[in-house]
């Protein structure tokens, strides 16, 4: 069989321009917007959190809880989301989302409480909302990308996938840009964050009628015995005759797994995909523990305990966003050129020396120190762009690669769900732990575990570049995988 699939890659017609490719970009944009509200959500409370904080009367305990509490809500909405996405396909699932994310968006904006008078019943409105928005957030980091990896040719995979992460970040971005203006225009006291989050519902809106009118995955659609719609899609992102080779191809691989377990039962039958699914949800952790998300939800905080103004702060946590977007571009286009692996150590290897070089500037430029907050600054900006040039997209675009048709939606809902739970963790802790040990404290505490993770990453991530997804498919199934990761880690150092 795996040979037999090879043989079917090699025989697919070259990917020609035209107005297939003009669709393609098309469900793509729209797709994205589950993307963006996914960045905005994540990045608004950066900035957000402290007028709100003041306005609910929070202590810094429930300000951690009401922040982890989407990161922990991810965490669930990405296992659901994988599984429902299984099980009612990957369009209709995004639909649902856009309805979450709008109805998160109002139980925030409309939670009840202010004037810095603490309010149980405005609280729990708030936590309730944040947690609507978390399913809806750990949904879209799995469906999503399931979702544009189904549709894009093999050669062109990783920078059609990538365009989700890229419309992450600019979603962050644009959470930043609004902080700051609201605040530079309104101040930062009094309602002024429910405006903050009220922007969110703009996406939301146009990404539920957007996916009214996109097609569902082809893959989907065969694995559900609805062939003629499948290739219907098909023909309508590809050349006709590429469209056939490639259904034909799916096809064969759809006919053997129909005739053995599927999702969970197929899972812990096979100790291969036990070990792709447990590898997969140590990158997914490696990534929160990079410390990513706590920059880009305190990142204001991190400049403030480096010596900046809470003004100051605020407006240079732009920055952060800008980097980002242009580390995302960059990533976009190197994502069809280097290999994954050779990506993700890259990146563990920029992060983890910027984790050190942050936490020795802390050292020797005491607190009092005027240069002391711009070094930080410069730092931290090397840290996110490195972490966006070379790991957050290839990190998705390789989850969204390497499980089979049957169980990608579980398999990258399980590691998704961890990645996001580690993510709660450090939402919760981190404000905490900043004010106990201060940055010097938390960067080297990264530091270690990022050597850790380019160990990891080294010696049990497999190459996915550059494949289809059912010649990957029957290497993960059969184990040949390991076999091909030991030869990448003997002659790709």
């Amino acid at each position: 069989m795996t040979q037999t699939v090879r043989a079917a890659d090699a025989a697919l017609p070259d990917l020609k321009p035209g107005p297939h490719t003009r669709r393609l970009g098309l469900i793509s944009t729209v797709a994205c917007l589950g993307g963006l509200l996914f960045g905005y959500d994540t990045g608004v409370a950066n900035g957000a959190e402290g007028p709100m904080a003041q306005d609910l009367g929070l202590d810094l305990l429930q300000l951690g809880l009401v922040i982890a509490s989407l990161s922990f809500a991810a965490a669930a909405g990405a296992l659901i989301g994988g599984k429902v996405s299984d099980a009612i396909g990957r369009r209709r699932t995004i639909i649902v989302l856009a309805v979450l994310f709008f109805i998160g968006v109002v139980l925030v904006v409309f939670s009840p409480g202010g004037g810095g008078n603490f309010s149980p019943i405005g609280f729990t409105a708030l936590l309730s909302g944040r947690i609507v928005l978390g399913l809806a957030v750990g949904g879209a980091s799995t469906v999503v990308p399931v979702f544009l990896a189904e549709l894009a040719p093999y050669e062109i995979r990783g920078s059609i996938t990538g365009r989700n992460e890229l419309a992450i970040v600019s979603g962050q971005l644009a959470a930043f840009v609004v902080n700051a203006s609201i605040a530079t225009i309104f101040g930062s006291e009094g309602h002024v964050w429910r405006v903050m989050f009220a922007v969110c519902a703009i996406p939301a809106v146009f990404l539920f009628f957007g996916m009214l009118r996109m097609p569902e995955s082809p893959r989907w659609l065969v694995e559900n015995g609805r062939r003629q719609e499948a290739l219907t899609v098909l023909e309508a992102v590809r050349p006709q005759d590429r469209a056939r080779a490639e259904l034909e191809q799916v096809e064969i691989l759809a006919q053997e797994e129909s005739e053995g377990k599927v999702g969970f039962r197929a899972l812990v039958s096979n100790k291969w995909l036990v070990r792709i699914v447990a590898v997969g949800a140590g990158l997914s952790v490696i990534q929160q523990l990079t410390g990513i998300n706590s920059i880009m939800y305190f990142g204001a905080r991190v400049l403030e305990q480096s010596g900046m103004t809470p003004e100051q702060a605020v407006l240079a946590n732009i920055s952060f966003g800008v980097v980002a977007v242009v580390g995302g571009i960059i990533a976009l286009r190197n994502m069809d050129r280097i290999d994954r692996r050779k990506t993700f150590l890259i990146g563990l290897s920029l992060t983890t020396a910027f984790h050190l070089l942050v936490g020795a500037a802390s050292i020797m430029l005491p607190e009092g120190n005027p240069a002391r907050p711009f070094v930080v600054l410069v730092l931290v900006v090397g840290f996110v762009f490195s972490m966006q040039s070379f790991l957050n997209i290839a990190v998705w675009v390789w989850l969204a690669e390497i499980f089979p048709l049957h169980m990608r939606g579980l398999g990258f809902g399980i590691a998704a769900f961890c990645g996001w739970a580690m993510g709660g963790v450090l939402a919760l802790f981190v404000p905490t732990l900043i004010s106990s040990v201060g940055i010097t404290g938390t960067f080297t505490m990264f530091f270690f575990i990022g050597v850790g993770a380019i160990l990891f990453v080294w010696r049990l991530v497999p190459e996915t570049r550059g494949r289809s997804l059912e010649a990957l498919e029957e290497d993960v199934i059969t184990g040949a995988i390991n076999t091909i990761t030991k030869s990448q880690r003997s002659h790709r150092p």
